[in-house]
């Protein structure tokens, strides 16, 4: 019976005082939005980040690094002194050693769902006089194209068009347009070995980076080999992807005792872009989280001044019967009220606002704003909201469960 008078003196405290509830629960219904706001637009453009990674890059890739000379005094313990006489790197060939048999073992692994090999060269594609330094890379497209979807890049041409054709190229976009090429035209490549080549571009490629349309090219990893004079068992790395992207530094660790070839993970190849990420990520997260915490000073003077206006009415209630506890719902359940309003309107003003960005479209690589609706922001933005506000009622409703109504009564 009590417990049903706390509801009703609560909800009469809210509806008698509607300019201050609505003005609580604006609070609320603002910081709510702004935070799912700048949440899923950091996750969005985090998406977009790793996204553009996995255009060109696995998940994992195996291969030979550099090694550094090494001391001619060998060290036996710490009172020698190593003599190393102007270190250079020592490493011969960036070949990987029977390359069939470690993409066998490693395609073996529970963990990788994809596995290929790539050969990489210096490339200059040359056309007159007009010359563009750029990076040739050998595949087997086919392969190449389950792993990365490069087919869905090209504005020219077929991928299908290089398999088994040691004579064809893949260019970017950037390369056709600075030396006038198109389709079924010859270019002239040749590699920092000497090599050259006149090859037919079978098809022309655009990913809006730059970097790459710009400089790289795809031809078959038999031309690539030759280009570097190696036999046709040369491979410069493996690349490898698992189910999981997030997951793979530990698949790393295991591929890694398979090989004694260099295994990298794409977040150790990447880490100055994570980091970015994280950067920006944690700045929105900041500046949403304050908006929220400003919001839960605003129910606090809300109840605070309250508590003041009605402190001869706390005094009879206690008066009458009503324990501290009792007060301390009485005032908790206002400020879980107005917070729960507040949160589902923030809700419903996230959602407007993501939906608007959604379907602004931003042109080149990035196509629509690179922002998305994520249930777990929405959860995890309803449950702040509906914790920051409880807290921040906790405090005013417990100082009026401390009224005395005899020294009120005395007043």
């Amino acid at each position: 019976m009590k417990r049903k008078a706390n509801v009703e003196i609560a909800i009469t405290h809210i509806v008698a005082r509607r300019k201050q509830t609505f003005t609580a629960a604006l609070g609320v219904t603002i910081g709510v939005g702004v935070y799912l706001f700048m949440n899923s637009l950091s996750a969005g453009f985090s998406k977009f980040s790793r996204d553009e990674i996995f255009k060109n890059s696995a998940h994992i890739k195996i291969y030979k690094n550099d090694e550094i000379c090494s001391p001619f005094v060998p060290k036996s313990n710490q009172d020698n002194i190593n003599v190393i006489v102007n270190p250079q790197i020592t490493t011969l060939s960036k070949k990987i050693i029977d390359p069939e048999n470690l993409l066998k073992v490693v395609k073996s692994q529970s963990y990788v769902t994809n596995a290929i090999s790539q050969v990489y060269f210096d490339a200059f594609y040359n056309r007159g006089k007009a010359q563009i330094r750029g990076t040739g890379n050998g595949v087997n497209i086919i392969d190449y194209d389950a792993m990365f979807s490069t087919g869905k890049y090209m504005v020219a041409g077929s991928i299908n068009n290089l398999q088994g054709n040691l004579n064809g190229i893949i260019i970017g976009s950037g390369i056709a347009e600075k030396l006038n090429l198109g389709i079924n035209e010859n270019i002239t490549v040749s590699s920092s070995f000497g090599i050259v080549k006149v090859m037919k571009i079978v098809g022309i490629f655009t990913t809006g980076n730059s970097m790459n349309d710009q400089a790289k090219s795809y031809v078959n990893i038999t031309t690539a080999q030759q280009f570097i004079k190696e036999g046709p068992s040369y491979v410069s790395t493996i690349f490898v992807n698992t189910p999981n992207a997030d997951k793979s530094v530990y698949y790393a660790e295991r591929l890694q005792q398979l090989t004694e070839y260099t295994v990298e993970d794409w977040k150790t190849t990447s880490a100055d872009l994570l980091s970015g990420d994280k950067t920006r990520s944690t700045l929105m997260n900041s500046i949403s989280l304050s908006i929220l915490l400003m919001t839960a000073f605003i129910i606090y003077n809300l109840l605070s001044s309250t508590i003041m206006q009605k402190i001869n009415d706390i005094a009879i209630l206690k008066a009458t019967g009503f324990s501290g506890r009792d007060v301390i719902s009485i005032f908790l359940m206002e400020a879980i009220i107005m917070g729960l309003i507040g949160t589902i309107m923030g809700l419903v003003l996230g959602a407007i606002l993501i939906w608007i960005m959604s379907g602004i479209y931003m042109g080149g690589p990035v196509g629509y704003f690179p922002i998305s609706f994520e249930l777990s922001l929405f959860t995890q933005s309803f449950v702040l909201g509906i914790v920051i506000t409880t807290c921040a009622g906790y405090f005013p409703a417990r100082n009026a469960a401390n009224v005395d109504p005899v020294e009120i009564f005395r007043k």
